[in-house]
């Protein structure tokens, strides 16, 4: 399989892949967890913890999600009730959006 070339990421991505990086690291320290505790915990790899940890944009977004759950890091500055309000309402618009968009065709001949 050929290996896709590298994504370039704004600044903004980056720094927030490292914040919560920092994150899921500082709640693993407060809570006294080892690596290999919460991978196990989380179902992953030591080493996909580490890759979690420190940012990389290439680890499992449910396994970062999953690992940030356990250690009680925030998601979206949310609690659980008003997340899982905003992520129905969200399905509720969802549903309204039609199911896949279509590229404009040639214009219309209207010279007649």
């Amino acid at each position: 399989m050929v290996k896709p070339a590298a994504r370039s990421l704004s600044n903004y991505t980056r720094d927030a892949l490292a914040l919560f990086g920092n994150l899921i690291r500082e709640g693993r320290i407060a809570k006294r967890m080892t690596a290999e505790a919460l991978a196990e915990r989380v179902g992953i790899s030591r080493a996909l913890l580490h890759r979690i940890e420190s940012g990389d944009p290439r680890s499992n977004i449910g396994a970062v999600f999953e690992a940030a759950a356990i250690l009680g890091v925030p998601l979206f500055d949310a609690d659980v009730g008003v997340m899982t309000a905003l992520a129905g309402d969200s399905r509720e618009k969802k549903a309204l959006l039609p199911k896949r968009v279509r590229t404009a065709k040639a214009g219309l001949k209207d010279d007649f």
